[in-house]
């Protein structure tokens, strides 16, 4: 049959699969790519989360089906989480949820609180769940800035005025992914006074909550006073304790937005494998060096790579935050647009990064660069970068 379904209509083509395929086509050929496009942690999780596993693996009575909302020890032990690092109380039975990964949870909200025509409010450029779970879901969206200035401020403004039907949902996302902004705890108490004026859901991804850098931590949107009221936030294990397959994640906050997630969970799956829950309330409840080593790690590789590139010709501001650096194409290149220059770089320099237009139309002129790999790689990925530059005409100096 011809039938062309309808949530597929609404999907466009995923412009970075395109560089993925061609960085798979190229590591089969056996070519030795440095790949930092993907956000994938090359690190392993700690020893004793692993021990977790193996030993709760190891008992008969562990393979059956879970919780879809999380054991209680996990959602107790996510709740103790917020309380020592941002000073929030939670409710572990009615304000926790265990997700399959944020992406997972972003997405279940988005089935569970969307009607066809609704219309959501979302960065530009964002991490595509942040978009396409509401777009799956019948929702039509309006795009904000990413940039937390007083542009985006206006921008929401605007969008309540000027909207048929008004917006009900705004998606926001720091330190964010692509761009690695951040914000303080101003910014969300002038975004929760907003949104309560306003009646509009607020949906924070805290994915990259401990990867900060420079001494100036990430502050959570519970932390402001009246948030519960209108928000809900979600947090991810991949990045903090290097357990991205494991798909461990948390939905917090207002316990209207956590019922009916946990309600359309309740349809959709059976919880995460028992045992990786229990070793996930290992690494919440035990040693906590992993999570500063982790973030000392990004931040050597930080500077070490915007150091290197720079060397080699292509100057990239530093993140204050996040795993991911957000790079304006080289200015004598600029005219080729992201995917055009991702995927030369990635056939002359054997780099692969994210081409920015991947994450909506204003990532335009940027790509993403993952710090997946470590210095010395780095360095190498900077000699290859140089060579492409210098092959182009494009000053350099030696690196």
């Amino acid at each position: 049959m011809d039938t062309e379904f309808y949530r597929m209509k609404r999907l466009p083509p995923y412009v970075i699969a395109e560089v993925n395929a061609m960085r798979a086509a190229a590591r089969a050929a056996g070519e030795d790519i440095i790949d930092l496009g993907m956000g994938n942690p090359d690190l392993p999780p700690p020893q004793h989360v692993i021990d977790k596993l193996c030993e709760v693996a190891q008992k008969p009575d562990a393979h059956g089906y879970s919780q879809s909302k999380g054991i209680p020890g996990l959602r107790r032990a996510q709740a103790n989480y917020y309380a020592r690092r941002f000073g929030v109380e939670l409710d572990p039975e009615r304000e926790v949820v265990v997700t399959m990964g944020s992406k997972e949870g972003l997405a279940s909200l988005a089935t569970a609180i969307t009607a066809p025509g609704d219309v959501v409010l979302a960065p530009n450029p964002s991490y595509p769940i942040h978009t396409f779970g509401f777009i799956i879901a019948g929702a039509t969206i309006r795009s904000v800035p990413t940039t937390p200035d007083e542009n985006y401020f206006l921008s929401l403004e605007k969008a309540m005025a000027f909207t048929v039907p008004r917006p009900s949902v705004l998606v926001v996302n720091y330190p964010s992914n692509p761009t690695a902004e951040v914000v303080d705890l101003a910014f969300y108490e002038r975004l929760v006074d907003w949104a309560r004026a306003n009646k509009v859901w607020i949906l924070s991804d805290l994915a990259y909550s401990e990867l900060y850098f420079d001494g100036n931590p990430t502050p959570s949107i519970m932390q402001v006073k009246g948030a519960k009221d209108v928000a809900i936030e979600f947090t991810s294990m991949s990045k903090t304790y290097s357990m991205a397959g494991w798909r461990m994640g948390f939905a917090v906050g207002n316990q209207k937005l956590i019922a009916a997630m946990t309600r359309v969970k309740s349809y959709l799956d059976y919880g995460a494998f028992t045992p990786i829950q229990a070793a996930a309330c290992a690494a919440l409840n035990g040693p906590q060096d992993i999570v500063e080593r982790n973030r000392e790690l990004y931040h050597k590789r930080r500077d070490v790579m915007v150091e290197a590139f720079g060397r080699a010709g292509w100057e990239i501001p530093p993140p204050a935050a996040s795993m991911f650096a957000w790079a304006p194409l080289p200015p004598a290149l600029a005219h080729m647009g992201s995917l055009e220059f991702s995927k030369q770089l990635l056939t002359e320099a054997k780099v692969a990064v994210a081409p920015g237009v991947g994450y909506g139309e204003n990532g335009e002129g940027f790509v993403r660069i993952a710090m997946v790999e470590n210095e010395q790689r780095l360095r190498q990925a900077a000699r290859n970068v140089r060579r492409y530059l210098t092959s182009l005409g494009v000053n350099s100096s030696a690196a």
